[in-house]
């Protein structure tokens, strides 16, 4: 299997991502946020950082960049797609997944190993997981408050595409302590926490972040 991740100017945790698809069994395909194509990958990650140093807001130019809108079509069409931090940004800004990331509630930035509960372990990258688990992954983020209108909100939770929920405290405010979210078919995952900096115990907090990794290549199997 291969896992492209993208790389646009500004992007820190592409390499990092890179090494949990390694750890996962698959290969990390390196897109650039200019390319013309999607180089055959199976499946795409769209990593955190600053990309296009934020302006304007988190992840609204990177949004235009051409090798996403190969990923919006192909999302279209199923291909499974996780957005980290500011890639959950992006997927925001891209119409993938509802609502938007703004300033966390106490503006400040947040830094800080957190625990997280599973809501949803029926997603393209989630199904190594079972509902109500709960690990430690790093957060850090700046805009990484998620909110919607109530409506919307409401919608998620009935159709049960809240993926991730924050465990033991919210970091930055978001709304129903909602750290993750899917899309209507499961197969496009964003969240704020990092689960690509939580895949070996000797450098992460832990190494359960390695499931969505590996969660995905099972989802790519019976395709």
């Amino acid at each position: 299997m291969k896992i492209g991740v993208i790389t646009f100017p500004g992007t820190l945790d592409d390499q990092d991502a890179a090494r949990a698809v390694r750890y996962a069994g698959a290969e990390a395909v390196a897109l650039w946020h200019g390319d013309a194509d999607l180089k055959s990958v199976d499946a795409v990650v769209v990593p955190g950082g600053f990309s296009y140093g934020d302006y304007l807001r988190a992840g609204a130019i990177a949004r235009f960049a051409p090798v996403m809108g190969l990923v919006i079509d192909a999302a279209k069409n199923g291909m499974p797609v996780l957005g980290i931090c500011n890639g959950f940004q992006i997927l925001c800004e891209a119409g993938l997944l509802p609502g938007a990331l703004v300033r966390n509630a106490g503006l400040h930035f947040v830094c800080r190993d957190q625990r997280i509960r599973v809501e949803n372990a029926t997603t393209a990258w989630t199904g190594r997981y079972e509902f109500g688990n709960e690990f430690v992954v790093p957060v850090k983020n700046m805009d990484g408050r998620y909110v919607a209108d109530k409506s919307t909100v409401d919608e998620l939770e009935w159709d049960g595409r809240v993926v991730f929920r924050y465990a033991a405290g919210n970091p930055n405010g978001s709304v129903r302590d909602i750290a993750g979210i899917c899309s209507k078919n499961g197969r496009v995952v964003g969240l704020m926490p990092h689960p690509e900096h939580a895949v070996d115990e000797l450098t992460g907090p832990s190494a359960a972040g390695l499931g969505l990794f590996t969660s995905v290549l099972d989802a790519l199997a019976v395709r």
